[in-house]
């Protein structure tokens, strides 16, 4: 077998059990660890938006919590995008059909999502959210596309 192949293997499997330690901590986070979190976040990139400040404070509060949980939202498909990319870039690296790649994929990416659910259970103050976990596959699948189109450009160009 090609060292290289063995050594990106090795590299992609160190990089996808970090981005999965990543995820479990943020998930153990109890949930006022968790809201200041994505409070600070929020009260960060909202601060210099003038028209945001201006508003009454119950309206300011209703717009930082509308936009507090659409950063939530894009953070579990951000984190999950980069877990499709690490996955299907693995997965590419075996002899399996393009078909199969994405099954694998999302599958994983998918039972990693139910188990970081489940994990939340059991956090005080978390709860478990299956539109968390569609959320979370649906960042593995635009992952996977990600590496997909990638693997399609670079043997086009290596045939032109």
């Amino acid at each position: 077998m090609n060292k290289k192949i063995i050594i990106l293997r090795i590299i992609l499997i160190i990089l996808l059990v970090i981005v999965f330690i990543n995820i479990f901590g943020f998930s153990s986070q109890d949930s006022e660890e968790s809201g200041n979190l994505s409070r600070t976040i929020t009260v960060s990139i909202t601060k210099n938006i003038k028209v945001i400040q201006e508003l009454k404070d119950d309206e300011q509060i209703e717009i930082l919590d509308t936009i507090e949980t659409l950063i939530r939202k894009v953070a579990h498909f951000s984190e999950y995008t980069i877990v499709g990319i690490l996955l299907m870039s693995l997965i590419s690296t075996y002899n399996v059909k393009q078909k199969n790649r994405f099954l694998i994929s999302i599958g994983i990416g998918f039972l990693y999502a139910c188990s970081d659910e489940f994990h939340q259970l059991f956090v005080p103050g978390r709860s478990a959210q299956f539109t968390d976990v569609l959320i979370d596959t649906s960042g593995v699948f635009m992952g996977c596309i990600i590496v997909f189109l990638m693997i399609l450009f670079i043997k086009r160009c290596k045939t032109n």
